[in-house]
């Protein structure tokens, strides 16, 4: 008896999307667990906001598609990666309607991903990967999409919380007064409209911060900074009613902020070049 997924119903499905139409989420796997977690994260998104899923998978590497057996056994182990996407997302899904697309590569999976990118919803990559000589590494991928991708990407890690009790728990948002930190607010607020949860807005300093005079502290320091968030957050209320928001406000570095409060969120938002370590607009 064949595969309930087989190498047939994937083809069935590579024409199911149009970018131009309605832009998909895309979900690059590479055959590993966390590229897995991530097509799940991908499809329970997908399923969210009614909107396709695009799974991806890259066989680049010398000689990948010729038609000596070296290229026959590339081509084969991206069929079984993708069948095996195409089986943990629908369950992930079940009794739901999602349409989903597949489709693999023969290029690298970054310069792939980035160019998709500019027609697409959002990008969800895992946080690790394989690391075989033919492929990249999905950490280094990762990294490359964040920076240089035209839409938000999601970086899923090992231990996706797309689980009821996780499904409850608010979005958490880095807010650093720059402009570049307003996109990650809109989108923070998207998703937990999306998902019918509050907004955990979290904004962090410290006296190195180069945009703070060292004459200023104490108290007079702690209302500039509630200002300042507030003044980020004006607006976003009015626009998602739905959604309601708690506002932390934190003297320390902003990533270990983040990831401090990440333990009762389901989601993490940053923007891209703000003033921490943090390089792309990440969920």
């Amino acid at each position: 008896m064949p595969p309930p997924h087989a190498p047939a119903d994937i083809a069935e499905s590579r024409a199911a999307t149009s970018p131009e139409l309605d832009p998909p989420i895309v979900a690059a796997v590479d055959g590993s667990a966390t590229s897995y977690h991530a097509a799940v994260w991908a499809a329970v998104d997908a399923k969210l906001r009614g909107c396709p899923l695009q799974i991806i998978t890259s066989v680049a590497a010398p000689g990948a598609f010729g038609p000596g057996p070296a290229g026959q056994r590339l081509r084969a182990e991206g069929e079984r990666v993708l069948t095996a996407a195409l089986r943990v997302t629908r369950t992930a899904v079940a009794g739901e309607t999602v349409t989903v697309g597949t489709r693999m590569v023969d290029r690298p999976i970054v310069p792939e991903l980035i160019e998709r990118s500019s027609h697409s919803r959002i990008l969800v990559v895992g946080n690790r990967g394989l690391g075989a000589y033919r492929r990249e590494l999905l950490g280094s991928v990762s990294s490359a999409v964040i920076r240089y991708a035209h839409c938000p990407v999601a970086v899923v890690s090992s231990a996706v919380a797309t689980d009821p009790d996780s499904a409850h728990k608010p979005v958490l948002v880095g807010v650093d007064g720059t402009d570049n930190s307003m996109p990650a607010i809109r989108v923070a607020f998207e998703e937990a409209s999306w998902r019918g949860v509050g907004v955990v807005a979290l904004h962090a300093w410290d006296d190195t911060d180069e945009t703070h005079s060292p004459a200023k502290g104490g108290s007079a320091a702690r209302q500039q900074e509630e200002e300042l968030l507030a003044e980020c957050l004006a607006g976003f209320g009015e626009r998602y009613p739905d959604v309601s928001v708690r506002q932390i406000l934190v003297r320390d570095r902003p990533a270990r902020s983040l990831l401090a409060a990440a333990e009762d969120t389901q989601l993490i938002v940053t923007g891209s070049h703000g003033r921490d370590s943090f390089t792309g607009m990440v969920l």
